[in-house]
């Protein structure tokens, strides 16, 4: 494979947009552990749109982990689980706002064709209000099957691959009754996605990237 580096922007505005606590940890983790360890400095802010009893602290020791400099900050707003499309006025002022105040250099968000209907509805804001940025769109494995063709491949070093899923399994101790979270599936996940990518650690992370201006 041809590989393809971020434009000489050092350090990066990094923007991690998630439905729900640990969305953003299972897509893309492994990638901001990349990206910090070959951008130093760069800053990533985070947004959680729904708020659950007991795990927004789950969500920001989860950042606090990836981003030991302090080079996270964690917003965890109060949207209701599983009614954001219903709550749509209000998140999109929100996404409006959030764009008079941030201009990311790479904005992570969830996946257009995700089935899920919060995921969903994240997805297309984050395409109607940051129109000049590049855009990765992440992978959650989950029952709906949803999974697609992605077509940017972020290749993880055993060491990343491992401290993903270490962070995964002791950062959600409220998912541990979910039968779908679970470590094996986790790294089944990333090996598959590294042997589509020829990855030479053998595990990668992926994503849907729809504009790309070379």
């Amino acid at each position: 494979m041809l590989p393809l580096s971020l434009p000489g922007r050092d350090p990066l505005k990094v923007l991690c947009l998630g439905a729900h606590c640990d969305d953003i940890e299972i897509g893309c983790a492994g990638t901001l552990m990349t990206l910090q360890e070959r951008h130093p400095g760069s800053s990533f802010e985070w947004v959680v749109f729904t708020r659950e009893d007991g795990r927004e602290n789950e969500s920001r020791e989860a950042a606090a982990r990836i981003h030991p400099a302090g080079s996270a900050t964690v917003e965890v707003l109060d949207f209701r689980m599983s009614y954001l499309p219903y709550e749509g006025t209000r998140v999109k002022d929100w996404f409006e706002a959030l764009k008079g105040r941030a201009s990311p250099d790479l904005v992570f968000t969830h996946r257009l064709e995700d089935r899920h209907q919060d995921h969903r509805l994240i997805a297309e804001l984050s395409w109607n209000v940051f129109r000049n940025h590049l855009i990765l769109e992440y992978e959650i494995p989950k029952y709906e099957g949803d999974l697609g063709h992605p077509n940017m491949y972020v290749p993880l070093a055993p060491a990343v691959v491992e401290r993903k899923l270490e962070l995964l399994m002791t950062c959600f101790p409220s998912q541990h009754p979910r039968a779908w979270f679970t470590r094996d599936l986790f790294a089944a996940h990333l090996r598959l996605r590294g042997i589509e990518c020829n990855a030479a650690s053998g595990s990668a992370e992926a994503f849907h990237a729809r504009k790309v201006v070379l």
